[in-house]
C-alpha cells in the first residue's frame, strides 16, 4: 500500500478560511452549508447542514468522535543543569505516551536530553527521548492522569493556525457531545452538530454512537519537513458494541457514515486488525478498500492535506476534484469554523 501522500493541490483564495466560529458570524453552529456529494455520480446538492437527516435514511448509523479537545500549546522556561537557557519557550503537545509521557514539539533552539521544562510552581517535565530524525521530542511531566490534564487546562492555550487571527476561548474548539480529554487539535468534523441536529436524527430513526480517537499535532512548523502520513500514530478506542451495531446496520441495508475522517481512521484500523483499542499511523487513500464506512461527513481540507487522499477512497479523484472547484465557486468556508461536506 501506498504510503506517501499524493499532491492534491489547488487555489484556495485566502477569505475562505474561516477565521471565526459560526456563532460569532451571527450563524448557529448547525446552519453552516452542507455541500452532499454522491459517491457514484459525483453530483452535487447544496444545503444547510440542520438539514442533514434528509439526505440519511432509517437504519444508518452515524458514528460521532467524542474525543474532548485540550489546550495543547503550553509556555515554559527551559532549564539545563538547573541554569536559565530560555525564559519563554512554546510547547505543542502532539500525543500521548502514557499518563504522564508526551511527544511534543519544542520551539526552541536546541533542546537536549535531561533539559527541564518549568511550566508552572507546581508542573514541570524533563526531556527523555529525542531523535535527529523527528522535530518531536518525548517529556516526563511531574504529574499524569486526571491531576495533569487539570494542570494542563489551568495553563495551556488550543492551538491555532495562521487563518486564525485572534483566540479563540477553548469552547469552540469543542463539539457538544466531547467528553474524553485527548485531542491536541478539534476532531472539527463533529463541531457542526447541535444536540437539537442528534435528537432529529434519532427521532427519524438514525442510530449514533460514539467513538474516541485522539488527533495528533498536524502541523511540524516546518514547510520543508516532509513526513509520511504513516508517521502520524494516534490513539483510538471502539466498543465491542459499536462493532455488533456496525454488523448489524449493514446486514440490515443500513449505511455506516463516519463523522470526520478521524471516525474512518479508528473504524477501519479495528475492521484491518480487530483491535479495539490501540494506535493507529494507518493511511488510507483510493487504492484502500473500506470495509465499516459507507459515507463521510467531514469539513474542507486544505491543498496537499492527506485527508484528501482519504476523500480518495470513496470516490475518484476527479469527482472529488470536481466538487471542490464546486466548493470554491460557491465561497464554502474552510477548515475547522468552516462548511461541511456530506460524501454519500
Amino acid at each position: 500500500m501506498m504510503t506517501k501522500a499524493t499532491t492534491f493541490d489547488f487555489y484556495l483564495p485566502s477569505e475562505l478560511n474561516a477565521s471565526h466560529p459560526p456563532e460569532r458570524r451571527g450563524i448557529r453552529r448547525d446552519h453552516v452549508k452542507m455541500m452532499v456529494l454522491d459517491r457514484i455520480t459525483g453530483n452535487i446538492r447544496h444545503d444547510q447542514f440542520f438539514q442533514l437527516s434528509n439526505y440519511l435514511k432509517q437504519g444508518d448509523l452515524v458514528v460521532l468522535n467524542n474525543s474532548r479537545t485540550i489546550p495543547a500549546i503550553l509556555q515554559a522556561k527551559l532549564l539545563r543543569e538547573t541554569k536559565l537557557i530560555e525564559e519563554n519557550v512554546e510547547i505543542r503537545l502532539a500525543r500521548s505516551r502514557d499518563e504522564e509521557v508526551w511527544d511534543v514539539l519544542i520551539v526552541a533552539n536546541e533542546i537536549k536530553r535531561g533539559d527541564i521544562l518549568q511550566f508552572s510552581s507546581d508542573l514541570s517535565a524533563i526531556v527523555i527521548e529525542y531523535t535527529d530524525s523527528s522535530p518531536l521530542r518525548t517529556i516526563q511531566f511531574s504529574k499524569k492522569g486526571t491531576e495533569l490534564f487539570n494542570r494542563i487546562y489551568a495553563l495551556g492555550e488550543p492551538i491555532r493556525y495562521e487563518y486564525i487571527h485572534q483566540p479563540w476561548a477553548l469552547d469552540y474548539y469543542q463539539t457538544v457531545f466531547a467528553s474524553v480529554p485527548g485531542s491536541v487539535e478539534m476532531p472539527s468534523a463533529g463541531r457542526a452538530f447541535s444536540w437539537e441536529l442528534l435528537f432529529n436524527l434519532q427521532r427519524n430513526g438514525i442510530q449514533l454512537e460514539f467513538i474516541q480517537l485522539h488527533t495528533g499535532l498536524s502541523y511540524l512548523l516546518d514547510d520543508e519537513l516532509e513526513t509520511s502520513p504513516t508517521d502520524n500514530y494516534e490513539k483510538y478506542h471502539l466498543s465491542e458494541t459499536t462493532v455488533e451495531k456496525i454488523d448489524k446496520t449493514k446486514a440490515s441495508g443500513g449505511r455506516v457514515i463516519a463523522v470526520g475522517t478521524t471516525v474512518v481512521r479508528a473504524l477501519e484500523s479495528a475492521a484491518m486488525t480487530g483491535v479495539l483499542s490501540g494506535v493507529t499511523n494507518l493511511y488510507i487513500n483510493q487504492s484502500f478498500p473500506l470495509k465499516f464506512v459507507d459515507g463521510i461527513i467531514t469539513g474542507f481540507h486544505e491543498p496537499k492535506a492527506s485527508h484528501l487522499d482519504m476523500l480518495t477512497a470513496f470516490l475518484p479523484q476527479e469527482l472529488l476534484w470536481n466538487a471542490y472547484d464546486e466548493a470554491i465557486k460557491n465561497r464554502y468556508q474552510w477548515h475547522e469554523f468552516g462548511d461541511m461536506n456530506l460524501i454519500i
